[in-house]
């Protein structure tokens, strides 16, 4: 357990900096990296990806909007749906915060050999339960 809360502590630490300089925090990464992820992803899919609550999501759904890095636009076949992507901005953000937790876990990995890699892959699947596991997936189409 100490390995995964120090290495997700240490991996998070410039990207918490980079954050915090802007008035921002994980909540906003996390939905900046989700959005990313999954352009046009509704609001309730990313709440049910971050798993917070409505109000919590409103929040961080109105201050990176209004810092101009996400846009929602309604679904082409349910208006009331809102369709969030990344703007430009927004984009360059998402990839600058998530380059620096790229470039320390490539390096980890390369440390580490292709057989640890997939070693640590099956064990954090196996963290996830079977029935979010198709949320995961879809994220990576």
């Amino acid at each position: 357990m100490e390995l995964l809360y120090f290495g997700h502590s240490h991996i998070s630490r410039s990207a918490d900096r980079k954050l915090a300089a802007q008035g921002l925090g994980r909540a906003h990464h996390r939905a900046l990296y989700f959005i990313a992820r999954k352009p046009g992803l509704t609001v309730s899919e990313l709440l049910s990806l971050l798993a917070i609550t409505k109000q919590s999501l409103g929040r961080v759904l109105n201050d990176l909007t209004e810092r101009g890095l996400v846009e929602a636009r309604p679904g082409e076949r349910d208006r009331r749906q809102r369709l969030l992507t990344l703007t430009g901005a927004g984009a360059a953000m998402e990839s600058e915060l998530f380059d620096d937790i790229r470039e320390r876990m490539s390096a980890a990995y390369v440390a580490a050999g292709q057989n640890a890699v997939a070693g640590f892959w099956a064990v954090l699947e196996g963290l996830i339960p079977a029935e979010a596991r198709g949320q995961v997936i879809s994220l990576r189409d």
